[in-house]
């Protein structure tokens, strides 16, 4: 298993009138949390990009299990627990400053490539990275 722990503080846009995170901006949250997690394992967005590369997320589900508040510091935990092949999960915990679970959830995203809109394998680099974490079933 791999994982990376970001942290994000909320900001005033992203609340409602209770003071409470928008049920909307947790995929943003999930989004920026996966970018920094690629980041991490060495390998970018742009990278993939200009190698011809996009990961579209193809599935999302989410469980809000209490509210993330207007300027507190929260905690996206991403766990990825299997090696890729064209596609990728990533789960998520989100946790507030008190350490409690506040959200839980995963996305999974396909490797397609941008010519012919096919899927692809997942990058040598990146299961190469990832295989130092995950042991092969």
């Amino acid at each position: 298993m791999f994982s990376y722990d970001h942290k994000i503080r909320v900001r005033y846009g992203e609340t409602d009138k209770m003071g409470y995170v928008y049920y909307g901006f947790y995929s943003l949250y999930y989004e920026e949390a996966r970018t920094e997690t690629m980041r991490q394992l060495g390998l970018t967005y742009s990278e993939l990009e200009k190698d011809g590369i996009t990961m579209p997320v193809s599935k999302m589900n989410v469980k809000y299990i209490r509210p993330a508040m207007y300027d507190e510091v929260i905690t996206v935990r991403t766990i990825i627990r299997e090696q890729p092949t064209s596609r990728i999960t990533f789960e998520y915990e989100i946790y507030n400053e008190a350490r409690d679970l506040i959200n839980i959830g995963t996305t999974e995203l396909a490797f397609i490539h941008q010519s012919n809109l096919k899927p692809v394998r997942a990058p040598r680099e990146l299961t190469d990275q990832l295989a130092q974490y995950l042991k092969e079933n």
